[in-house]
């Protein structure tokens, strides 16, 4: 309808809807129409569009634009500087002595606009010294995910929003390929030979396996580098650089380490220690100390570790817990492999395990707080986690059995191996096809009842978790020191029928420490300075077996999770200190005779077994095999006069 001025009043159908006028002579093709409903947007083209589509924020997003630049003071400048040239040497050829020239911002958008800061090598005697390696530095998860889906094959969006990929050839830890460099130093202060993870190489073979990563790390048009923390507690945290060529791998770290804050980041400077994960590429197989084409190589007094010719990014996480195991030793600091929780009281409880024990599923309590579970340090401080997230695996996953873990599947989650739908993206976590290690990694602050910061007092009860398959175990035993420390060191649990390729009945398992394949030095040590702990701060040992009762695998039936809830929740009420108790023969266990909503004839595992002789055969099959497994432990010394040791000795089953 056209109004006395020559215009044009539109009316839309519906209320609330804009009103678009056309002002013009009224001639047809000269209209031109005006959406008043916002103000126009403050670009000239679609690059500037998207460029304001993402918030900029310090330090992780790229600088574009020289107005944008000219806002930042000199001291941003200098900050950046220094942080480029810090990534420059660590990426530096021990051959030619230079780190490459280094840019900040993806090599796939356009940089005609961006403010680089090379650093420029004094040597140039390769095709490597003649481009830039673009460093993508602790970008954010979006941003990660945006280069995962865009240059990984195998990744993808599920339909809970987490990042699924693959980690290729490797779906586990390659425990028999993990190298650790033995020099003067460590030849004194690590454990060498039977028994210990530790496999040696020398300081040449890891210096030509770390130029070999280094070089494939330059040949890239782009690295992610992460700059995080280890361990909660602010007195003992230790500066940790992390350099790979997947989106997938800084993912996983970022989740896996603690997040820095921007103003932590400013202050970064040098990293205590540094992975190098080129793991895409393969080491090489006529490289003196190599057996196959992976290598896991750590040098404890470079404090450096090489990653080659294995994509799994668990191998990271646990490569950063062995340096652990070494660096905080050094400072009287416990480092454990275990679960942790905290009452509403502030009772913490340590829970130790190997898989299948039942740890994740008892230290995860809703009516408790999760300090963290996996990896801890025990210090004059009180416990503090060593990671920033959880690395817990999917396999037969459900939202009725771990509702926690369900939950914190989401947007900022990767998820390894896993098998989903080709056209929903719904995952099954039954599904094996890839392996039957599928995982997921993701913050720890993504459990609801999770402690931030993961800290806590020193612990007040101190569970030893075991799936005993033989069935003679009891449900719970309460631990003198000496057999706290013969339990902690033997690190028992075993395995069912059915679960390895092979094993037709239960079979032993022993890992000391409850994580062998990464304490650097020997098993005592660690005892030694976990029963100075207890004892200083006044903490129980419990036995708890989530196995078996009344037979063996097959013939029994497995302990019912309602009831080892009960006696966990009497351990942690403490109730179970003031409970009668009796000991057991050959093993010496001090075992209680009732516990609240325990059936009692459980306590006494001889009661529920309804053939005795059967019984104590297999209790004595079970005390030899502990007896064999110690024999490795028996001659180290513990203090001058070796008195420890021998009462660590005695505190095994007698028979």
């Amino acid at each position: 309808m056209e109004n006395g001025n020559g215009n044009r009043n539109v009316v839309m159908p519906g209320k609330g809807l804009t009103r678009i006028q056309t002002n013009g002579s009224g001639k047809k093709g000269n209209e031109v129409c005006h959406d008043d409903s916002s103000l126009p947007v403050k670009a000239q083209t679609i690059d500037e569009l998207h460029s304001l589509q993402k918030k900029k924020s310090a330090p992780t997003t790229p600088i574009t634009g020289s107005s944008f630049v000219a806002t930042f003071a000199m001291s941003e400048e200098e900050r950046q500087r220094q942080q480029l040239q810090s990534i420059s040497a660590s990426l530096a050829s021990s051959a030619r002595e230079t780190g490459p020239k280094v840019v900040r911002g993806d090599p796939g958008k356009a940089f005609k606009h961006v403010h680089h800061h090379p650093v420029v090598p004094t040597i140039s005697v390769s095709d490597s010294a003649l481009k830039f390696t673009h460093v993508l530095y602790n970008l954010s998860p979006a941003e990660l995910y945006e280069q995962a889906i865009k240059y990984e094959k195998g990744s993808f969006i599920t339909s809970n929003g987490a990042l699924a990929t693959l980690s290729g050839a490797k779906t586990g830890r390659a425990p028999r390929d993990k190298r650790v460099v033995k020099d003067e130093t460590t030849e004194d202060e690590l454990w060498w030979g039977k028994g210990s993870p530790n496999i040696e190489m020398d300081e040449h073979t890891f210096m030509v396996n770390r130029e070999r990563a280094v070089d494939y790390l330059n040949s890239l048009d782009k690295v992610f580098v992460n700059d995080q923390f280890l361990n909660w507690d602010p007195q003992n945290k230790i500066k940790v650089r992390i350099v790979s060529a997947r989106a997938y791998h800084s993912l996983f770290m970022h989740n896996m380490c603690i997040r820095p804050t921007p103003e932590e980041l400013e202050d970064f400077g040098t990293p205590d220690f540094t992975i190098y994960n080129a793991g895409k590429f393969p080491c090489n197989r006529y490289t003196h100390y190599m057996t196959s084409s992976t290598s896991i190589d750590l040098n404890l007094a470079r404090r450096e570790m090489v990653i080659l010719g294995t994509q799994y990014a668990g191998e990271m996480k646990k490569g950063l817990f062995s340096v652990m195991h070494y660096l905080m030793p050094k400072r009287r600091i416990l480092s454990l492999h275990s679960g942790c929780n905290m009452g509403k009281d502030g009772d913490v409880a340590l829970f130790f395990g190997l898989s299948g024990t039942g740890k994740t599923t008892l230290s995860t309590d809703h009516n408790r707080y999760l300090i963290g579970d996996d990896e801890h340090c025990w210090s004059d401080n009180g416990v503090s986690n060593i990671e920033g997230g959880c690395y817990a695996k999917c396999i037969d996953l459900s939202r009725e059995k771990e509702p926690d873990i369900w939950n914190a599947i989401k947007f900022g989650t990767v998820l390894e191996n896993v098998v989903f739908d080709e056209h929903t993206r719904e995952v099954d976590y039954t599904d094996k096809s890839v392996t039957e290690n599928t995982r997921a990694a993701y913050p720890i602050e993504f459990i609801p009842n999770a402690k931030i910061p993961c800290v806590g007092p020193h612990p007040k009860n101190v569970i030893l978790l075991a799936c005993d398959a033989f069935g003679v175990l009891p449900p719970v035993s309460k631990l003198n020191l000496p057999q706290t420390m013969y339990h902690f060191i033997s690190g028992y649990t075993a395995l069912v029928a059915g679960t390895v390729d092979g094993i037709k009945e239960p079979t032993a398992t022993f890992s000391a420490c409850f994580g062998a394949a990464f304490i650097m030095m020997h098993p005592t040590k660690y005892a030694a300075m976990l029963a100075e702990k207890m004892q200083k701060y006044g903490a129980t040992g419990w036995l708890v077996n989530t196995g078996w009762s009344g037979g063996r695998y097959g013939v029994g039936s497995r302990i019912k999770l309602q009831y080892t809830r009960k006696i966990i929740d009497a351990i942690h009420s403490g109730t179970l200190l003031n409970a009668n108790y009796k000991k057991t023969e050959v093993f010496g266990l001090e075992i209680p005779t009732k516990i609240e909503g325990v059936p009692s004839e459980i306590l006494d595992p001889i009661n529920a077994w309804p053939d005795k002789d059967a019984y104590k055969d297999t209790l004595l099959k079970l005390a030899g095999l502990f007896k064999n497994n110690f024999e490795v432990f028996t001659n180290y010394q513990i203090g001058k006069d070796n008195k420890f040791t021998e009462e660590i000795v005695s505190a095994g089953p007698i028979f």
